[in-house]
């Protein structure tokens, strides 16, 4: 019998990385943005720090008290729709609610947070684990490229809103929002008409993969629809289990690294006179852009954990390069540092949905993913704080590297103690126990 390789990730598939694309956008610009470039404009910045935290926070709360009934929601579609269409309309709020109504603004970025969490980190990764159960990483790899390059533009964001203040006028910070509001409500319409709870659902193939006919498609969703029903991986289990906070504690180290540094890159930058902000900010895109695409192949061929034991290791280089750089007063280190820190910030999002996909059973993912996607989040709510207190401190700038060694040092730890052998005899256990059959489905996990 002649088999169809599977090459590429077919029509639907790319519609679904581009709207995770434009969705992992307008989180970083309209919860990144107000804090590096405008937060002056609406109180200071750690007044809008505390709002991203609060926000985020609210959103982590939701997301573990969903996590209890993951399994019973039949449309996770209908759901991110209508997050989704919130998020779209409070980042139009975020752009147009002019300096004088603080107050309205504030409320309106913090509810922001809240939703586009939801909406982009939580509920339509959840979409990507279902379409691509194997191929997550290279999938996510290509999607959170988004992160790399709305950092890479914040320098022209900045210029753009910041220009007519040299002539006395207001900043254009509607201006400077727009191509991000028309994309991110392009990426929210394409999701609307094109991507569905499954592949199965629209004619596409899981992974891509045409070897499978429709009618054994049909019947393995019906089978996986029906286990998530009685899944023996709870919210309780799952909170019991050490490699679910092995791995949930490491990508939450690596978000807090990434997110933390850059929501304060202008800080750091500017404390090298010589350095251009705009170019580094390129920089920053082109070689994220690379590290989210190649750590993203990475997790596929060769595994989540050694992708990213990968990641923990360029922190950690980011850390060493950024303390030299500010001991000696050399600019071209703390590039350096931010080049390695831009390589593992889009992929530091991929593995909360990567982790839950590759050791855990398919009907399991999405129950796992909704616990570890929150608690990887606390570190992503309170990075932004950490970093300002950081910064404000004595040390200075040299504190954010020095944290970010520790971080990647205590993440590499965690990552070497995972056993995916252990998460196999943990679900035997629990399988054991509820008189469901034992099989070999998560064994050889790489």
């Amino acid at each position: 019998m002649e088999t169809k390789k599977s090459i590429g990730f077919g029509v639907r598939g790319w519609l679904l990385i581009i709207v995770l694309f434009f969705g992992f956008m307008m989180f970083q610009v309209f919860t990144n943005y107000p804090l590096n470039i405008l937060a002056d404009f609406y109180g200071g910045a750690e007044k809008v720090a505390m709002l991203m935290t609060i926000g985020t926070g609210i959103g982590i709360v939701s997301q573990i008290v969903i996590s209890n009934f993951i399994g019973k929601i039949k449309s996770i579609k209908k759901l991110t729709a209508v997050i989704g269409l919130v998020a779209v309309v409070a980042a139009f709020g975020v752009a147009g609610i002019p300096f004088v109504q603080q107050t309205v603004w504030s409320v309106v970025y913090l509810i922001e947070n809240v939703v586009v969490t939801m909406y982009a980190l939580f509920f339509l990764s959840i979409i990507a684990g279902q379409w691509f159960p194997t191929r997550k990483g290279t999938v996510m790899g290509i999607a959170t490229i988004a992160y790399p390059v709305s950092n890479g533009v914040i320098g022209f964001f900045a210029g753009t809103v910041m220009g007519p203040l040299a002539t006395g006028g207001m900043p254009a910070v509607w201006k400077g929002f727009l191509p991000f509001l028309i994309l991110t409500t392009l990426g929210y319409i394409l999701f609307l008409i094109f991507v569905t709870d499954y592949p199965e659902q629209c004619g596409a193939y899981r992974d891509n993969n045409k070897n499978i006919t429709p009618e054994v498609a049909k019947q393995m969703l019906e089978e996986e629809i029906k286990n998530k029903q009685t899944t023996v991986w709870t919210t309780g289990h799952i909170f019991k289990s050490r490699d679910f906070w092995f791995a949930a504690a490491s990508c939450g180290l690596l978000i807090m690294g990434a997110v933390g540094t850059m929501t304060q890159s202008n800080a750091i930058i500017s404390s090298f006179p010589e350095l251009n902000y705009t170019i580094i900010m390129l920089m920053v895109a082109i070689f994220g852009a690379i590290g989210s695409w190649l750590l993203g192949v990475f997790d596929t061929r060769f595994g989540t954990k050694k992708s990213m034991i990968m990641a923990m290791i360029l922190m950690i280089l980011s850390g060493v390069c950024g303390a030299l750089a500010t001991a000696t007063g050399t600019g071209a280190l703390v590039v350096i540092a931010l080049i390695f820190v831009a390589m593992f910030m889009g992929a530091s999002s991929n593995f909360t949905v990567s982790v839950a996909a590759q050791y855990w059973r398919r009907e399991d993912f999405s129950g796992v993913f909704a616990c570890v996607n929150p608690v990887s989040n606390i570190f992503n709510a309170v990075a932004p704080t950490i970093v300002a207190i950081l910064i404000a401190s004595v040390m200075g700038v040299r504190a954010v590297f020095i944290f970010l060694l520790v971080a990647g040092s205590i993440g590499l730890i965690l990552m070497l103690a995972f056993n995916s052998a252990h998460v196999k005899t943990v679900d035997d256990t629990y399988r054991k126990a509820a008189g469901k059959p034992l099989d070999d489905a998560l064994v050889g996990r790489k």
